[in-house]
């Protein structure tokens, strides 16, 4: 497959602190951050209950393209859905610059490499075309797209 048509190829990225660490997300400083950015995004969070645990859904605005995303305190993590590697790493981008701890890292995985029992993989710290190029080598990897 081209690299044109891989880059625009869609799916849910999953972005993570690595096993054994912690970003201390919660929904409020996440909620902060968001109204800030834009004081009327959308955002909902759901509460649970016995059985299901907490969530905040969301919605951001980069490059232009309004992209649905979701939060999680237990596992702990943040996905944004339906995204392109281009996008997806403007999005892990925000997340680096403006969600988690300074120096924290960062791990990925798309629903493609979960449902292969891909490992989850570092975000480089690099820029964006840097970071794309390596969610799009995930992608050839999940995919089988070679």
């Amino acid at each position: 497959m081209e690299s044109d048509a891989i880059a625009e190829l869609r799916t849910l990225y999953i972005f993570t602190p690595p096993d054994g660490q912690t970003w201390n997300l919660t929904y409020t400083a996440l909620e902060a951050v968001l109204r800030r950015r834009d004081p009327d995004t959308f955002i909902r969070i759901d509460e649970g209950g016995p059985v299901t645990a907490t969530s905040m859904d969301f919605g951001i605005t980069l490059d232009d393209e309004l992209l649905e995303a979701m939060a999680l305190l237990q596992p702990e993590g943040v996905t944004v859905k339906d995204a392109t590697a281009r996008t997806a790493a403007t999005f892990a981008l925000w997340l680096r610059n403006h969600v988690i701890p300074a120096g924290a890292a960062m791990v990925f995985n798309t629903e493609w490499g979960v449902e292969d029992d891909l490992p989850d993989t570092p975000v480089p710290d690099a820029t964006r075309p840097r970071v794309a190029a390596a969610f799009m080598d995930h992608l050839v990897e999940a995919g089988d797209l070679d």
